[in-house]
């Protein structure tokens, strides 16, 4: 839990905040904080970046597609109780799992697929059971063939999870034909499940798990969702385990490539991996893990871009310099690098004065942006752009003798976002299923390094989001949020509008403010990060609502 932001301020904290290991490398605005509101916020932010090296997997929200494949693949796995309990309590009134329209098929078809496969392993709670996965074909059926069919959004590997988890309802669906179970009697008919054809990857599921059947290698980008493999997937010889245990940093694919071994002896590092991610929430289990450099860039980044005074342990300095391995760095182990990770991580380094050359970068450009990872890539992202050019800009802006090939490429990547701004100015993105985030990544790349030719589309960023705010001062995409209302504030703190004295961005900060700080500690956002569904990584965005807090309490207009 965190502490109330009420509290009092303990003693000695002033400028930097203390508790980081001796050696660390302290960051932030010159000046540093006295007291009072700005000074709690910078403590908060303190104790959370020491916090990173205490958990250095990360923090990360359990998913329930995630979680419904464990459920199939390692029911022996500690935890299969929690983790069906956890699929009971999650499902929605009308039979669904998940976020809001197209953001509810993934975890949906999981959860279903799971609960029919427990059901026919004759597992207890049958009634309960039966009547969830009752609602839960219904639900898919409606989403995928009703009048108002789902238009789910580019998340990774989407076509390849939607055609292996429709193939194994599909199946259980033909054994209930032949075998009804008590509460799923209105399922023995022909009905069955079919991929839209934008998501139909029959095909792609065949050749995959024809490579594995033949001992190929698997690309490094599918070994996060190796489990879409199904059968294919178990004890796989070209899905080797990374260091610690994983497959591909995945839970679902890690137990769908032990699957095949019944219960694995408890010294297997599969296994072992497998518990140790399930402690972390007591059955259920995230999308992704570890995810240690993503966590440790976006955090600082986030709290030294906000001014925040910071005390960084040296091992977690560390841990951000292998962005500039040739290839740059993953989110965590298991994961291929990607320029997202790697460009976050320089930019942090350079906030805390430790500019290295993103040179490992260069990797994953092409035709004037960058992708996120190498090699062909469906789509293009506005936010790993922005943040290649974060780091791009500060390293040109600290090192102007060494930067000038960053600077030009700068140049084209201010371009680049420009041109893709929306007519009302704001930005959306493929990471992230909030424009708040997408706008505050590109706004404030643009305003810090996009020059003079940026102010415009700023600006029309600054309008948006004034026009946006609801009316208890929140933002938010479906609903208000602590996090899109702290990308909201930096969007209007941290692009110049603040040091204007603008009336209408002070009044607007000012309700924003009260609204974080009443919704700082209260849980219940929901999760808006990308990945097979949606999740929140706790720590960063914690991150960004100090970082909000701290540029409100600091701005111009407090200080004068």
């Amino acid at each position: 839990m965190h502490e109330p932001l009420g509290r009092p301020v303990p003693d000695g904290v002033s400028g930097v905040v203390s508790g980081g290991v001796s050696g660390g490398v302290s960051g932030g605005v010159s000046g540093g904080v006295s007291g009072g509101p700005a000074a709690e916020v910078a403590a908060r932010a303190g104790r959370l970046v020491t916090e990173l090296t205490a958990e250095p997997w990360g923090r990360v929200s359990p998913s329930i597609y995630e979680t419904g494949r464990v459920v199939t693949f390692a029911p022996w796995l500690t935890g299969h109780d929690e983790r069906i309990g956890y699929l009971l309590d999650t499902q929605r009134a009308d039979g669904g799992w998940g976020g809001p329209g197209g953001y509810g098929l993934v975890p949906g078809l999981s959860a279903t697929e799971a609960l029919l496969a427990a059901l026919r392993r004759e597992e207890g709670r049958g009634d309960a059971l039966a009547a969830a996965a009752d609602r839960g074909l219904a639900a898919a059926f409606d989403g995928l063939h009703g009048p108002a069919a789902l238009s789910p959004p580019d998340m990774p590997a989407m076509e390849l999870i939607v055609s292996s988890l429709t193939a194994l309802i599909n199946r259980h669906l033909d054994e209930l034909a032949g075998a009804p179970l008590p509460g799923l009697s209105r399922w023995t008919g022909s009905a069955r499940l079919t991929p839209p054809p934008n998501l139909d990857a029959g095909a792609k599921l065949a050749a995959l798990r024809a490579g594995l059947a033949s001992g190929a290698e698997v690309p490094d980008k599918l070994l996060h969702a190796l489990e879409v493999a199904g059968d294919a997937a178990a004890g796989a010889t070209g899905a080797a385990l990374s260091p610690i245990g994983s497959v591909g940093a995945s839970p679902a694919a890690t137990a769908a490539w032990l699957a095949g071994r019944g219960r694995a002896e408890p010294g297997h590092p599969a296994r072992r991996h497998l518990e140790s991610v399930v402690r972390r929430h007591g059955g259920p289990v995230p999308c992704g893990m570890p995810v240690t450099v993503f966590e440790r860039g976006w955090v600082l980044s986030t709290l030294a871009r906000a001014g925040v005074p910071l005390d960084v342990p040296e091992d977690v300095l560390w841990s951000l310099g292998a962005a500039s391995d040739p290839l740059g760095t993953p989110a965590g182990t298991g994961l291929p690098p990607d320029a997202d990770t790697t460009s976050v991580a320089f930019y942090a380094l350079a906030l805390l004065g430790l500019p290295y050359e993103p040179e490992s970068l260069w990797a994953y450009r092409a035709d004037g942006h960058f992708r996120t990872w190498r090699g062909a890539e469906h789509g293009n992202s506005l936010t790993v752009n922005a943040h290649v050019l974060d780091a791009f800009g500060q390293y040109a802006a600290m090192r102007p003798e060494a930067g000038e090939r960053y600077a030009r490429a700068a140049t084209e990547l201010a371009e680049w976002l420009r041109a893709r701004q929306s007519p009302d100015g704001s930005w959306t993105d493929r990471w992230h299923a909030s424009p708040f985030y997408a706008t505050a990544c590109c706004a404030l790349a643009l305003a810090d390094f996009g020059g003079a030719e940026s102010a415009p589309a700023v600006r029309r960023a600054v309008r948006w989001v004034l026009g946006a705010q609801r009316a208890d001062g929140s933002w938010g995409r479906w609903e208000g949020t602590a996090e899109e209302t702290a990308y909201a504030l930096q969007i209007l703190l941290l692009t110049g509008p603040a040091t204007e004295r603008d009336p209408a961005v002070e009044e607007s900060v000012a309700r924003g403010r009260n609204y974080l700080l009443n919704a700082i500690d209260v849980p219940g956002d929901p999760a808006l990060w990308h990945d097979k569904d949606l999740y929140t990584p706790t720590a960063i965005v914690h991150a960004s609502v100090l970082a909000a807090l701290y540029a409100s309490h600091n701005s111009e207009w407090n200080r004068q």
